[in-house]
């Protein structure tokens, strides 16, 4: 046998003893938690009493679903889209271009901005006859005026007449309202708020609330999509809306122009009744001149008027169509942890986390004697 070889089969050798002497301490650690199946019983039962005791003290959890579906009419089609674009070569925006700030998906985003949630937050809700701020009610069964007792600041907090935005947009500045608002919309994104799209193929949107509180749940869902839709439709209106008025406001100014020149032109003839024959610059002049000024602005209105109501007819096409599909009634659907099933999960957990350090004990004596 060469030297090579030899050196092969030792290896193989060691190979196989190496194998053999893990399936022996395999066997052996088999044995020993064989051994000590009374206390790893006796673990399992521990975990078995605290998941029975959580699923039993765990206070229900109510869930209000609201889902709809939302239908955008996307640019302009047909004989509109034509006029439109007749409208844009004079200088008119009409609207109804496509794309938009919100594309997509963008509106679930809305549910999640903090704006959106102060303002429902604020909002006073009827929770069974009883007027309350959301907020109010949130601070209530979360039990913080408790917590907040030994804070002398929040000891009389109150969001009472509070709005942080102004008729003119502009952010109000109150620090300690503010950072109390900013850890509740929080909480409400982590823990209380879920948005999303069920089917990702249709255009049908699910916003759930989940509280312990069932009316909180349910008040809060009315108002946050509510508070959604509106900033929503608003917006995505808001250019065609300023051109309308802008319209408006540009035909109103030239009817007024057109009926003083009209006026003008009669009370002149009223004025010189017997005018002298020879003196008929004195008449003339003036009423033509009037005239021409009813004449011109009576052009002018009537491409005004024409661009105003193809405005109008821009904008009932714009304006999205949100259709609630159901809404949250009460009872709510609640989420409870089925007690046998919290014992069963508990009984193996606590005898698994037992095993586990068994075997990482095992594993350490192994590798300080080898």
């Amino acid at each position: 046998m060469t030297a090579e070889s030899q050196r092969n089969y030792n290896n193989k050798e060691g190979d196989e003893i190496s194998l053999k002497e893990l399936l022996l301490k395999i066997q052996a650690w088999w044995h020993y938690l064989l051994i000590k199946w009374k206390t790893i019983l006796f673990f399992g039962l521990i975990g078995g009493v605290f998941g029975f005791t959580y699923a039993y003290f765990k206070k229900p959890i109510y869930k209000a679903t609201t889902s709809f579906v939302l239908e955008d009419e996307k640019g302009t089609s047909g004989g509109l889209g034509s006029l439109v674009g007749l409208a844009s070569m004079a200088g008119v925006d009409l609207g109804g271009s496509g794309g938009g700030i919100f594309q997509g998906d963008n509106i679930l985003g809305l549910y999640k901005s903090r704006n959106i949630l102060e303002k429902t937050l604020l909002t006073q809700g009827d929770f069974r006859g009883k007027k309350q701020l959301l907020v109010d009610r949130y601070i209530d069964f979360n039990n913080l005026k408790e917590k907040w007792k030994k804070i002398e600041e929040l000891k009389t907090i109150s969001f009472t007449n509070y709005d942080p935005i102004n008729d003119s947009g502009v952010r109000k500045q109150n620090r300690l309202l503010d950072s109390v608002l900013k850890i509740i919309v929080k909480d409400i994104n982590t823990n209380y708020l879920t948005v999303s799209k069920p089917d990702k193929k249709l255009s049908a949107i699910q916003v759930d609330v989940k509280s312990v509180d069932e009316s909180f749940a349910k008040v809060f869902n009315d108002e946050l999509v509510k508070n959604v839709n509106e900033f929503y439709i608003k917006t995505k209106i808001k250019k065609t809306v300023q051109n309308i008025k802008i319209l408006q406001n540009k035909t109103d100014s030239v009817r007024a122009v057109m009926n003083g020149a009209i006026y003008t032109s009669v009370s002149i003839v009223d004025a010189t009744p017997n005018l002298n024959p020879t003196r008929q610059v004195q008449r003339l002049a003036p009423v033509q001149r009037a005239q021409l000024s009813a004449e011109t602005n009576k052009t002018i209105l009537a491409e005004l008027v024409k661009n105003l109501e193809l405005s109008k007819i821009s904008l009932l096409k714009e304006t999205p169509l949100i259709q609630v599909i159901d809404q949250p009634i009460f009872p709510l659907d609640i989420d409870i942890i089925n007690p046998i099933k919290a014992t069963i999960i508990g009984f193996f957990m606590g005898a698994l986390i037992y095993t586990t350090i068994l075997l990482l004990s095992l594993l350490k004596n192994a590798f300080f004697k080898s």
